[in-house]
């Protein structure tokens, strides 16, 4: 690889670093400033409510909102507390459990998201061209896929 691809390639890493990382501040910042409850209770809210009956095992949960299992257990012991989440137990498997969002749940969601819709909009959309949207889709694919195939989770 010429040392210009490198270069390049290692600026892109740290400027997707740096932008995630700040993006991340600016809507927890506006999710606070609203007195709504943080970006990763979004996420774990709107799984919930996108998955038949409002429900999904942990392990599913922990997957689809890419977080470690015990990491979810304290968000979801968080959110159950809020009055969130309910737990139920999973009648084919003693150990396993259920999250099942609750109305509040899904309310709270619904409030969320017009700030999170307006903060994607103001602070990342609206730099890109459609067509540079697709080119960083499909490269962002691209390392999703690789790292899915190399390390199933």
């Amino acid at each position: 690889m010429a040392k210009e691809d490198s270069d390049i390639k290692s600026r892109s890493w740290g400027l997707f670093l740096l932008a995630h990382t700040l993006l991340l501040e600016q809507i927890e910042s506006a999710l606070s400033a609203a007195s709504l409850p943080p970006l990763s209770w979004y996420d774990v809210l709107w799984e919930l409510e996108k998955a038949d009956g409002g429900r999904l095992r942990m392990h599913d949960l922990a997957e689809r909102v890419v977080l470690s299992r015990s990491n979810l257990t304290r968000l979801a012991d968080r959110l159950e507390k809020a009055g969130l989440i309910n737990r139920e137990h999973c009648p084919h498997d003693r150990r396993g459990n259920f999250c099942v969002i609750s109305q509040t749940g899904k309310e709270t969601r619904k409030k969320m998201w017009p700030i999170y819709r307006r903060q994607i909009e103001s602070l990342y959309s609206c730099y890109f061209t459609a067509s540079e949207a697709r080119t960083l889709v499909n490269s962002l694919d691209k390392v999703v896929r690789a790292l899915k195939d190399s390390n199933p989770i």
